[in-house]
């Protein structure tokens, strides 16, 4: 069992960064591509960033590329999403996810059966 904890959201006018972190508990983190995805209000979930369990290769959606960093860190089960040049349209939840021997890349998908675990997500707001 892996339990998500994701952290970093809050207030913050556009043009600036913020950086997002997702804990997991439990064991084989490395074993994990993680993903991050986001979720405005009235829209639906949407894939932003993933990272690979092996070699860490990284997958980011045509919205944020450019703009956002994807990483982690196995030895503190975490992963990252640096984001910069916030935009107003950057506002929603953004919610971490797990599946275990995966890319981490959604690119293109609608639907998400694979993900084996999600955190409960965090609220980044951006002001214009």
């Amino acid at each position: 069992q892996v339990q998500l904890v994701e952290s970093g959201g809050g207030l913050v006018p556009a043009g600036d960064s913020l950086r997002l972190s997702c804990t997991a508990s439990g064991r084989f983190f490395s074993t994990y591509g993680m993903s991050w995805f986001r979720q405005a209000p009235g829209k639906e979930r949407e894939f932003v960033a993933g990272i690979s369990w092996m070699g860490g290769g990284t997958s980011y959606a045509d919205s944020v590329k450019g703009r956002c960093a994807i990483s982690r860190d196995n030895a503190k089960t975490t992963v990252y999403l640096h984001m910069t040049s916030l935009k107003s349209e950057d506002t929603a939840v953004y919610y971490c996810a797990a599946t275990q021997y995966h890319t981490g890349n959604y690119y293109g998908r609608k639907t998400f059966d694979g993900i084996e675990y999600w955190g409960k997500g965090t609220l980044v707001t951006v002001s214009s």
